[in-house]
């Protein structure tokens, strides 16, 4: 008989933690999901990924129907958008999701135990929750993150909102300013400003989507501001207030102070790790503001203890997350722990209208690694697929070092989020990349663009170099 309760104990019912405990519980380790809220599925299912996602498409959709015209159409009459029918379409997406990753289905298919409340460590074997001790022989920390709120004078105190409330709200706000524009405060930028409010968008950096090359995030910026969008950028927001039912946000801008007024304030000015009241310093477990420091096995300092996904910072995606958690079961159940991260070529997308999706090194930061590299670019203007569709906006750019391998790939463009998995494919395998260009792609696609910046790749060779690579590989 064990002298632990439980052989694992997962800690956080999000993406990581759901993926974690499942992976924990089918290598045979008796398992208990713990998780603070009254339910399961984490940010992802509630307040990010899904709940954003259903609302981009809801505005899309608005969006196509305003311009009927542009595809010969009859012009629509449009009613002014009643949230709260586009509200409960979320929740019931949310809904719908939540049936799978509820404690029945997981004690059913897995036999997973789950309890809900806030657990404090005691020592690296044992937490405190709802009054119990419980142990294990290994702990997988999977809190998760939640947005980080600057210290703005005056900022707790006016009806502020982050992405927990954005999609709940009864009415849409007539008019709103999006503080942040990282990849979550525009996507809510352009979708609310589809739907019909006002929005400005204030942003501290030297443009917005700060991750992504100029050249991208500046083609995204110029194609929101035709769609109605206000931008103030290197902008520094200096105090909040409330002016009546307005929030009022004062801005140094430019060298000049400016006040901004709307009805709704969102907050999207990146994530913090979910870390407090969980007591680490009890188990050992060291971290800092960034999250719980890991090694490459994703093993924290106490060695029976693990983290994975935003609690310990790094790339905060639910696919990494998922990633993250595979590697810290497998880890937690072996007698040391060989499995390594490798995040050098994780793939992100931002869903905006075009979306903006990337895979290993950007021109930005091969720059600062001192790489040579070459760009090849193709436009979706030039893709049959893409001029029926009507979504021209756009173009495909990829990057190879002085061997000719490729090191990254952008794409802005109509399922760019699709686009760019066979780049993580040919990325990752190291694929040759003329092999893109020789494979018979369906037609019409938007997957012609892939095979036409290939195209490109090859017409830099010498027709003799060309005609060998083609021939021979």
């Amino acid at each position: 008989m064990s002298k632990f309760d439980y052989g694992t104990i997962v800690i956080g019912g999000g993406a990581a933690g759901l993926t974690s405990s499942i992976w924990s519980a089918q290598l045979g380790s008796r398992t208990l999901l713990v998780e603070k809220e009254e339910k399961l599925g984490g940010d992802c299912l509630h307040y990010g990924c899904v709940p954003s996602k259903s609302l981009i498409k809801s505005a899309y959709v608005c969006h196509l129907m305003r311009h009927a015209e542009d595809y010969g159409l009859p012009k629509a009459d449009i009613a002014p958008v009643d949230f709260s029918k586009v509200r409960d379409r979320i929740q019931r997406i949310i809904g719908g999701i939540q049936k799978h990753d509820s404690p029945e289905a997981f004690k059913k298919q897995y036999n997973i135990d789950t309890q809900f409340g806030s657990p404090r460590f005691v020592d690296n074997h044992t937490i405190e929750l709802n009054g119990k001790s419980i142990t294990a022989n290994t702990f997988i920390l999977a809190t998760g993150s939640s947005a980080r709120i600057l210290p703005i004078e005056g900022l707790r105190n006016v009806p502020s909102i982050t992405n927990v409330q954005i999609f709940s709200l009864d009415r849409l706000p007539a008019s709103l300013i999006v503080l942040g524009g990282g990849p979550i405060g525009m996507e809510m930028a352009q979708s609310f400003s589809r739907l019909g409010s006002k929005v400005t968008v204030v942003e501290f950096a030297d443009c917005i989507l700060p991750k992504e090359d100029p050249d991208v995030s500046c083609y995204v910026h110029e194609l929101l501001e035709k769609e109605g969008i206000e931008f103030l950028i290197q902008a520094k927001a200096q105090k909040a207030e409330k002016n009546g039912n307005l929030v009022k946000l004062t801005v140094e801008h430019s060298g000049t102070t400016k006040v901004v007024e709307a009805e709704s304030l969102l907050v999207a000015v990146g994530r913090q790790p979910n870390l407090e009241g969980l007591d680490l310093e009890k188990a050992g477990v060291e971290y800092a503001p960034q999250g719980i420091k890991v090694n490459s096995h994703l093993q924290t300092t106490a060695k029976n203890i693990y983290a994975c996904g935003d609690c310990k910072g790094g790339y905060l995606f639910t696919h990494v997350a998922e990633y993250d958690a595979r590697i810290a079961a497998l880890n937690s159940r072996l007698s040391f722990p060989i499995l390594k991260t490798d995040y050098s070529n994780v793939p992100w997308c931002t869903y905006l209208d075009p979306e903006v999706a990337s895979v290993g090194l950007n021109e930005t930061m091969a720059k600062k690694a001192g790489i040579n590299y070459k760009v090849y670019k193709y436009e979706f203007a030039h893709v049959d697929r893409a001029l029926a569709e009507g979504a021209t906006n756009g173009f495909i750019k990829i990057l190879t070092d002085a061997k000719r391998r490729l090191i990254g790939a952008q794409i802005v463009g109509l399922h760019a989020g699709e686009l760019i998995h066979e780049w993580v494919a040919v990325i990752n395998a190291k694929i040759d990349i003329g092999k893109i260009e020789k494979s018979i792609h369906v037609y019409p696609t938007l997957a012609q663009i892939n095979k036409k910046v290939s195209g490109n790749f090859l017409a830099g060779q010498s027709a003799l170099v060309k005609i060998a690579t083609y021939l021979l590989k």
